[in-house]
């Protein structure tokens, strides 16, 4: 426990400048130095690291990528899908002509890994160059942050009912449903502390305290999902990046879901694209 605080901390220390420089270059290539090197977690995971030919282009990818949307903001979307089209075809060609030692599998899994991945990260940098953006890409983390720290302290006071005990024997039901709660009203009181903070910004609590819902949902699939492939290969943590924490996938794996979702939420729902 002494070990995840002080790590905590050190990143607290790290992760305040990226946010007050978010305007700048630093926020896009933190973006892209998490993404590359969970890329590389993903990959040594399933056991292809070794294969270059796969690996290294892979790799490269998801660490260009946040930089490409966020600079190509106005179609980032539109060069990150092309861009994963291109990708589903190399890893493919990479297993076709591997005369079998990269299974097919192994690269169905990879590019499943590094989609989830590389769309977290670049969609978390594209949503700080969309409308209020500035107030919008913190969201993801903290609604990933809160789903997971409440749902663990309501599941550990009211928990009775196992959630999905093969593939995180620790996570209840009455903890998921804390988890909901107070991320809808975390989404509220973020939105009153923006409006602090911004004179000029006017929260929409409905929306944010709706947009809780979803986020919280998809936060704990999130980290579901990275548990059950931590599962499947038999690892404890994808790496050992932050001491107490494992890698970049065991401390980012909620934030990579609701990064995505939100983003697609607040740019292409009207309803939740006015939350500030």
């Amino acid at each position: 426990m002494k070990t995840r605080i002080i790590t905590a901390i050190c990143m607290g220390v790290v992760l305040v400048p990226i946010g007050v420089f978010s305007h700048t270059a630093v926020f896009p290539i933190a973006m892209a130095l998490l993404c590359g090197i969970g890329c590389f977690e993903m990959l040594r995971c399933i056991g292809v690291d070794k294969k270059y030919v796969l690996s290294v282009p892979c790799i490269v990818f998801g660490a260009a990528m946040p930089i490409g949307t966020y600079y190509f903001h106005e179609s980032g979307f539109l060069l990150l899908s092309a861009l994963t089209a291109v990708l589903m075809f190399w890893v493919f060609v990479c297993a076709l002509f591997s005369h079998g030692e990269i299974a097919i599998e192994a690269s169905a899994m990879a590019f499943l890994g590094l989609v989830y991945i590389v769309w977290g990260f670049s969609l978390i940098a594209l949503s700080r160059q969309i409308n209020h953006g500035a107030y919008l890409y913190l969201l993801p983390f903290v609604g990933a942050w809160v789903a997971d720290s409440f749902a663990y302290f309501t599941g550990r006071l009211l928990g009775r009912h196992k959630l999905i005990p093969d593939v995180s024997p620790k996570k209840t039901v009455e903890g998921a449903v804390g988890g909901v709660i107070f991320t809808m009203l975390g989404f509220v009181l973020y939105g009153w502390i923006v409006s602090l903070i911004a004179a000029d910004v006017s929260p929409n609590y409905l929306a944010l305290l709706l947009l809780g819902l979803p986020i919280s949902v998809v936060s704990m699939i999130g980290d579901l999902v990275m548990s059950l492939v931590k599962r499947r290969y038999e690892i404890k943590d994808y790496g050992n990046l932050f001491p107490g924490h494992g890698g970049v996938l065991d401390r980012f794996d909620s934030v990579l879901a609701t990064g995505t979702v939100l983003y697609l939420l607040c740019a292409f729902t009207p309803f939740f694209g006015l939350i500030f």
